[in-house]
């Protein structure tokens, strides 16, 4: 993982981006040449910004595609037909350019030629990735420090996880535990006069991971640590790799010292500033393209469930500040006669326009009014309602750091984590929340408002 702008990205996802970024740019080069026959001619008049235009448009349609985010579990197939939605996504788009700027200059003629080009080269590339991104060679080897309950977690995160860049972790080494969490096969029992130097030298370990409970009274081999650290291997808290590998920060591993003492929730004037500025553009820029959905959605729900068309709703913001959320109705008028519930799957309170206007997201969109007012964020956690809160916050540590910033349309734990409906979906999504409010920068909502758009086109964990 490559920590970039307070975000970890994994490396081979940032060298692919920028392989194929490279590989989009010479297209249009090639498209060019074959296009006028050879070099002489216009063969090699291109602009460089005309690549450079194709490539970031190509690259934003297959991030749009999820081609960039958590490997794909479909297998080359499934990428190879997200290649394919991606390009005529991205020529689609660059034909709507055309029509805003003049591109004739290639647009009608390099550019289906360069997607071509392209497509061949990528779905190649993507081919000989896909059978190289398990290799042991390419993966840290990792040594953790403990067996209980907190280590335990570690093996658990790689045993769900089905993605190809998971460091290998080597074993687990106790430390006065009588009692092991993790599968004894992977249990290292240090022998007499044996260090964790002598282990780490042993299996060329490149990281230790430290999960021991207790680290009072030589709970901690300190000593060794120092001389590992002073060797080059990298020494990594509990808590810390879980941020770095999973996008979360893991309720069950975390200290109230590591959240106070750790790097993170910066929250300065200019920072917010630019939010703001960000929150602004984005939602007008949101409201403009939106506009015709919005105004069909509304006719929809009036010519078949009356009036109101919008659905009021109190929702907590930042600083556990009470206001009014607005959304497309979706539900019948009398959906919460008996109070609130959680929405659940099939909820038979939601109208058949409802139905697709939940499935497309679509419902969501007044909520640029509440971004407007400053009552919420673009990006952020979802704002809850009172009720819920109240409930969440007595039986989930830590629940009320999610209120230190305001509440967002989209975030981090809505690209990451299915619809939420319960105590234990509320806890999961925390964590991820907690990621967000630590981590959040204006290269983090980029990088969320476009899984955003991967979410709502392939309707992920809508309900």
């Amino acid at each position: 993982m490559i920590r970039l702008f307070s975000h970890y990205v994994p490396r081979n996802t940032l060298f692919i981006a920028l392989f194929e970024a490279l590989l989009l740019a010479l297209s249009v080069y090639l498209a060019v040449y074959i296009s006028a026959g050879g070099l002489h001619g216009d063969a090699l008049s291109i602009r460089p910004e005309a690549a450079l235009l194709f490539a970031g448009v190509m690259l934003a349609a297959m991030l749009f595609m999820g081609l960039y985010g958590q490997a794909s579990v479909e297998g080359w197939t499934g990428v190879f037909f997200r290649l394919v939605a991606a390009f005529a996504l991205g020529l689609s788009m660059l034909y709507g350019l055309h029509l805003a700027v003049d591109l004739s200059d290639w647009v009608a003629g390099p550019a289906p030629i360069s997607a071509a080009i392209a497509l061949a080269a990528i779905s190649a590339e993507r081919l000989v990735f896909s059978r190289w991104r398990q290799a042991a060679v390419l993966k840290p080897r990792v040594l953790v420090l403990g067996t209980g309950s907190r280590a335990a977690q570690v093996d658990r995160l790689l045993r769900a996880s089905t993605a190809g860049t998971m460091p290998r972790i080597v074993g687990f080494v106790p430390f006065k535990e009588s009692d092991h969490h993790v599968p004894s096969r992977y249990v290292l029992e240090l022998a007499d006069g044996e260090s964790v130097v002598d282990l780490v030298d042993r299996y060329k370990i490149n990281e230790l991971v430290v999960g021991v409970r207790d680290r009072r009274a030589g709970g901690m081999p300190v000593d060794d640590l120092l001389a590992c650290k002073l060797r080059g291997v990298k020494v990594t808290e509990l808590s810390s790799f879980f941020e770095r590998e999973s996008g979360q920060i893991r309720l069950e591993s975390l200290n109230a010292s590591w959240l106070i003492f750790g790097e993170g929730f910066r929250q300065n004037w200019l920072r917010t500033v630019m939010k703001r500025s960000f929150d602004i553009a984005a939602s007008l820029a949101l409201l403009v393209v939106t506009l015709p959905v919005m105004l069909l959605t509304a006719l929809a729900i009036l010519l078949t469930m009356g009036s109101p068309i919008f659905y009021r709703q109190v929702r907590v913001g930042q600083g556990g500040r009470h206001f009014s959320i607005y959304k497309f109705r979706s539900m019948r008028n009398d959906a919460e006669a008996n109070g609130a519930v959680w929405a659940r799957s099939n909820d038979d309170r939601i109208t058949p326009v409802g139905h697709v206007i939940r499935k497309l997201r679509i419902d969501e969109l007044p909520q640029i009014i509440n971004v407007l007012k400053g009552e919420m964020s673009f990006v952020g956690p979802r704002p809850e309602r009172p009720e819920f809160v109240a409930d969440l916050e007595e039986q989930i540590p830590f629940y009320d750091a999610r209120h230190s910033i305001k509440p967002g349309i989209t975030g981090w734990a809505q690209v990451r984590y299915p619809y939420g409906a319960s105590i234990r979906d509320a806890q999961e999504k925390l964590q991820y929340d907690l990621y967000y409010v630590k981590n959040h920068t204006l290269f983090l909502d980029l990088a969320i408002m476009m899984q955003t758009v991967e979410v709502v086109l392939w309707r992920k964990g809508s309900r």
